[in-house]
C-alpha cells in the first residue's frame, strides 16, 4: 500500500488543476477547436486524446475508454449526434459526455440524443470548460475546498488555423455540391468565428444561408475558397 500512496496522490485533482487524473477524448475535426481544448487540458490536469472524425472515435473506444468525452455536433463523416446517442447505451458508460457546436441550436438536439452538457464554440474560457466537466462529476471526482475560476482566454497557434483552411480548401476542390457546402459552412463558421475573423465569417455565413434555402451559389462558394485560400498564404496573427 505504501508503494501505491505517491501515485495516488499524484492523480488526486487539486484547485489548480481539477481535471487531474482524466482522460478526455475530443471529437473534433477542426485543428484549431482541438488545439483550445488540448491547451485547456493541460493547463486543467487532464490527458487529451483526438479523434477527427466518427470513425477515428470509434476505434480509440475499441481500445480504451476515456473519462469524459466531447463530441462536436458536425463531423465529416456523420453526426457526432450519433454517437452520443451510441455511448449513452454503452457499458460502461463514460462519466462526462459533452456535445460541442457553434450552432446555438444545437443544444437542444444533444440534449435530446443523451448529452450531459453543451459546450458552445467557440471555446476560449478555461474556467467555463473546467466548469462543465467539474459540474457532471461526483464530488468525491472533484478537488476539494475553493477554486479560484481562472478568467484566461485560450489562443491557440495560427498554424492550427492554416491547417484548418488547408482542409476546407481539399474539400472544396472535390466538389461544390450541396452537402459539401453544407459540411464547409458548419466548418468554418466555427473556425472563423472562434480567431474572430469576421469577413471570412460573413463570407462563410452568406453561403451557408443559400445552402439552407436550398441553393448553391457559385459565386458565394468561390468567394469563400478565395478567402480561404488567401489565409493558407498569408501570415496570420490571430
Amino acid at each position: 500500500m505504501d508503494d501505491q500512496e505517491p501515485l495516488l496522490r499524484d492523480h488526486v485533482p487539486t484547485t489548480a488543476r481539477p481535471l487531474l487524473g482524466m482522460t478526455i477524448l475530443v471529437v473534433e475535426d477542426s485543428r484549431y477547436a482541438s488545439e483550445a481544448m488540448r491547451l485547456m487540458c493541460v493547463r486543467s490536469g487532464a490527458r487529451i486524446r483526438r479523434a477527427d472524425c466518427l470513425a477515428s472515435a470509434r476505434r480509440h473506444l475499441q481500445v480504451y475508454r476515456p473519462t469524459a468525452m466531447v463530441v462536436d455536433v458536425g463531423l465529416p463523416d456523420g453526426s457526432g449526434l450519433d454517437l452520443i446517442a451510441e455511448m449513452v447505451r454503452a457499458t460502461p458508460r463514460v462519466d462526462v459526455l459533452l456535445a460541442c457546436s457553434g450552432d446555438e441550436g444545437a443544444a437542444e438536439a444533444s440534449m435530446a440524443a443523451g448529452a450531459d452538457g453543451f459546450l458552445s464554440k467557440p471555446l476560449r474560457s478555461l474556467a467555463a470548460f473546467q466548469s462543465e466537466i467539474l459540474r457532471h462529476l461526483p464530488p468525491d471526482r472533484c478537488p476539494a475546498g475553493p477554486r479560484v475560476a481562472d478568467t484566461s482566454e485560450v489562443r491557440p497557434d495560427a498554424m492550427a488555423y492554416r491547417d484548418d483552411m488547408a482542409a476546407a480548401a481539399d474539400t472544396l476542390g472535390s466538389g461544390a455540391d450541396a452537402p459539401t457546402v453544407g459540411y464547409v459552412a458548419q466548418f468554418l463558421h466555427g473556425i472563423a468565428r472562434a480567431a474572430r475573423d469576421d469577413v471570412l465569417l460573413d463570407a462563410v455565413d452568406e453561403m451557408w444561408a443559400d445552402q439552407r434555402a436550398g441553393r448553391v451559389s457559385d459565386a458565394r462558394v468561390l468567394r469563400v475558397a478565395g478567402l480561404v485560400n488567401d489565409r493558407i498564404g498569408a501570415r496570420l496573427s490571430i
